[in-house]
């Protein structure tokens, strides 16, 4: 999409939003189905259904997709369309980008063997290669606005208040 495409879809929005905060506040949605005996859940998706299990290191099978891996997917999956709009709009020549994250997480936690080790990710690296004939202060003030504007970025880096309900069928 060029920059007046994505103006002229979102300068609308901007102006919606400015006059009408509460317009703005969107409650976005999850669902899974749980196969409690394979230690599985099926999560609907955008692009069909993707079945997450037991990471390996915690006696699952690599055929699942690992809930960690798929956070890690997502952050890569923001960071990429948040600089993707960053540059359009900047107006900045990018021949290619990639985006990686990894995460380390000791499986002691999340498995019990150890009450002292955390549960979850305990660190993650989020790495842009960009290939651009920019100057390097506009690359760094590219991957700047790209983390202040993603949100997956945000959400892990400040942490959310998070709760659980349990609900009658």
């Amino acid at each position: 999409m060029d920059l007046e495409t994505l103006k002229s879809v979102q300068t609308p929005l901007k102006e919606n939003y400015r006059n009408n905060p509460d317009q703005a506040v969107v409650q976005l949605h999850a669902k899974g189905e749980v196969f409690v005996r394979e230690q599985q859940c099926t999560v609907e998706t955008y692009s069909g259904k993707t079945r997450a299990g037991l990471h390996p290191a915690a006696g699952g099978s690599s055929a699942d997709a690992c809930s960690a891996e798929m956070l890690l997917e997502s952050l890569v999956a923001c960071a990429g369309v948040t600089l993707g709009a960053v540059a359009t709009n900047m107006s900045l020549q990018i021949e290619s980008c990639t985006i990686e994250a990894t995460g380390t997480m000791d499986f002691r936690g999340t498995l019990g063997v150890d009450r002292t080790a955390a549960v979850g990710l305990t660190n993650i690296q989020l790495m842009f290669r960009l290939k651009s004939s920019e100057a390097s202060d506009v690359q760094a003030k590219l991957i700047s606005l790209t983390e202040r504007y993603c949100v997956i970025y945000q959400t892990l880096k400040s942490g959310v208040p998070i709760e659980t309900l349990t609900l009658s069928p």
